[in-house]
């Protein structure tokens, strides 16, 4: 029981960290509250549970084989910066969207999905460390790692969406100049990610 309880609080705790720390990921669930609006907002922060989820899995068995493949990570550097890239450049050409039409969300929660699968930072979080916690409380507790990985999850996505929810609430304070200046600092914030994808991706196949 002590185990299980130290480990859905450090779910929490890093859920909480992963949360509001600057990212690829938190960028785009901005991205998507600003130009489709909350909704889809929330749907981009969703994304965890379907990338997180199977590396986690994927992380209890092979986190000792991630260590001695840095061309895996370098691939993926390689993508994510193109794919940032590509998002970054856009937020300079969207327009302010009006408040009454109703939005796809489907394609935000599936570039919100593709901008956690092609960053780095995910795999190398639960392959070198994620991973190898959990494999070490499994020996104990077996139930241990699930309620970890549940706890981060929640955490994670709780607060990805409070943050879209504060800065971009129903849309009432935007106007097209605030509009295109978040969007700007969104797109800047995307292409600097991206370069640091693409410096790691260099580095490690150098």
């Amino acid at each position: 029981t002590e185990l299980i309880a130290q480990l859905a609080g450090a779910g929490v705790a890093l859920g909480i960290i992963e949360g509001i720390k600057p990212g690829p990921l938190l960028t785009m669930v901005i991205r998507e509250s600003l130009s489709k609006g909350l909704k889809a907002g929330m749907w981009t922060a969703a994304a965890p549970i379907f990338t997180d989820g199977p590396l986690i899995i994927v992380s209890l068995f092979f986190a000792g084989w991630m260590a001695t493949e840095p061309e895996f990570l370098a691939i993926i550097s390689a993508l994510g910066a193109i794919f940032l890239t590509k998002m970054g450049v856009e937020c300079f050409t969207l327009k302010l969207p009006y408040t009454d039409t109703q939005e796809d969300t489907s394609g935000s929660f599936k570039r919100g999905v593709l901008t956690n699968l092609l960053n780095p930072n995910v795999y190398v979080f639960w392959f070198l460390i994620g991973g190898p916690l959990m494999a070490s409380a499994a020996e104990q507790e077996p139930i241990a790692p699930v309620i970890y990985a549940v706890a981060f999850l929640v955490t994670i996505i709780l607060v990805k969406a409070s943050i879209a929810w504060i800065l971009v609430g129903d849309g009432i304070w935007l106007t097209p100049r605030r509009y295109s200046i978040a969007m700007a600092i969104c797109g800047i914030a995307m292409i600097a990610f991206a370069g640091r994808f693409a410096y790691q991706a260099i580095h490690l196949v150098g």
